[in-house]
């Protein structure tokens, strides 16, 4: 009997081809028509598609992951059904498979995926990646991996991945940490598994979670425009261990007086946040004044993070705890 995969095609690059009239790229290809294009159908799994949407990833919004998150949870709540693949764009692909990854409690395979040359170029990579992306999906070494990112044969934690490349087809990496396989030959290789997850219930999820990249002699002066303005949260993509130019401590004890968490999240790719450095405004200074270290976790994913764990109503007394649970640290 063979296995059924669902495939939710939600656009991207690799559903798009280039306008004659405008000149420029577009998603436009249904799943249906990327099923079409496969090289190589995979055997013994028969695909089961559901259209989404036919979007640039730069195009989505919280909204409409959270929504895609629920579908995939539907779709894998079938019992007939082995795992979910998703074509996505790969603007935001690491985001919205993070999502899936603390949204969706199931122990089958999640695996998104995608193209950096679009459909309508003689050696674009969608194909391909379909093909092993479906393969993964009705893997049985995938189950309990969580969601992962297929891409040129390398199967990726979407905790741990990112976009590292704007155009190449290997654009995605898992710094220091490495990939966990790869499909080779058509067939699916597990090296190592990734850390146990998280799995948050919500119906919604937080937009209102500023992001902000610090560079040498950043001001602070944005943190307290997000004091008045309803912000919720603030992530600091800062720098080395988690550490930030001078006033931002005392401007991180303001918002922590008024339950506004601050996130210290590296600017590094690889390594973890730890609160080592003192004084104005070294990291043993930011957690002195209330900020929460995202150990391993980017900044954009420490966001996600805080968005779901504010939408699930998540209280001050408890937000602290759960966010060092979720992301492993204990400072």
């Amino acid at each position: 009997m063979s296995k059924i995969v669902v495939l939710i095609a939600t656009g991207g690059t690799i559903a798009s081809t280039e306008d004659a009239t405008e000149g420029a790229v577009n998603a436009t290809l249904s799943g249906g028509d990327l099923l079409a294009r496969l090289h190589d159908r995979p055997e013994g799994v028969s695909i089961r598609e559901e259209a989404f949407g036919t979007l640039g990833s730069y195009a989505l919004d919280l909204e409409t992951v959270h929504r895609l998150c629920r579908r995939i949870a539907v779709a894998l709540e079938q019992p007939e059904v082995a795992g979910v693949v998703v074509t996505h764009g790969t603007d935001t692909m690491e985001e919205s498979a993070y999502l899936s990854d603390i949204l969706v409690a199931s122990e089958k395979p999640v695996v998104f995926t995608g193209a950096q040359r679009h459909a309508g170029e003689p050696d674009t990579d969608g194909p391909r990646n379909i093909g092993d992306a479906i393969r993964c999906a009705a893997s049985e070494a995938l189950k309990g991996c969580g969601t992962v990112i297929l891409f040129e044969g390398d199967i990726h934690a979407a905790r741990d991945v990112s976009k590292t490349h704007t155009s190449r087809v290997d654009a995605f990496r898992s710094a220091g940490l490495g990939k966990l396989g790869e499909v080779d030959g058509g067939e699916v290789y597990l090296y190592r598994r990734p850390i146990q997850g998280v799995h948050i219930a919500t119906k919604r999820l937080e937009s209102r979670i500023a992001l902000m990249l610090l560079g040498l002699g950043s001001s602070p002066e944005y943190l307290d425009f997000c004091l008045q303005n309803g912000t919720k949260a603030v992530v600091l993509a800062a720098f080395g261990r988690g550490n930030a130019p001078r006033g931002f401590a005392d401007a991180v004890r303001r918002l922590s007086t008024h339950n506004i968490p601050v996130i210290v999240a590296s600017r590094c790719p690889e390594g973890r946040t730890l609160p080592v450095y003192g004084r104005d405004s070294g990291g043993s200074s930011l957690a002195a004044a209330g900020a929460y270290f995202s150990g391993s976790l980017s900044p954009i994913k420490a966001r996600l993070l805080m968005s779901a764990l504010l939408g699930a109503g998540v209280t001050s007394a408890e937000l602290a705890t759960k966010f060092r649970e979720a992301v492993g640290t204990q400072v």
